[in-house]
């Protein structure tokens, strides 16, 4: 299961000093539940060597994050390594491609 990510452990999450996925979604968003179970097994089998989570920009403070990044659109997967991002996905796309971007930053 992918980590709840907030406001409060963005920081900790892209700069725990692995590799960092990042899910911004919602729940009325149709692509967004397409992509939500295909990031939920990514985080199962990346587990312990990538940090994959999901932003619900519906949340309190995600705003913050949300703005922070320019996302106009949901959903939007980012990429991040030591921190900074590398990567990213608008819109919903195979788990495949996810994988060969995963292990492009790995």
């Amino acid at each position: 299961m992918a980590l709840k990510v907030t406001k409060q452990n963005f920081n900790e999450s892209i700069n725990s000093g692995k590799p960092a996925v990042i899910d911004f979604w919602a729940e009325w968003c149709g692509p967004c539940r397409m992509v939500s179970p295909i990031i939920d097994e990514l985080a199962n089998e990346y587990e312990g060597r990538v940090v994959i989570g999901k932003v619900n920009v519906d949340d309190d403070g995600s705003e913050d994050i949300v703005g922070m990044f320019g996302i106009r659109n949901i959903p939007t997967i980012l990429f991040f390594k030591n921190g900074e991002l590398v990567d990213k996905v608008v819109g919903a796309t195979t788990k495949d491609i996810f994988k060969q971007k995963i292990n492009a930053i790995l």
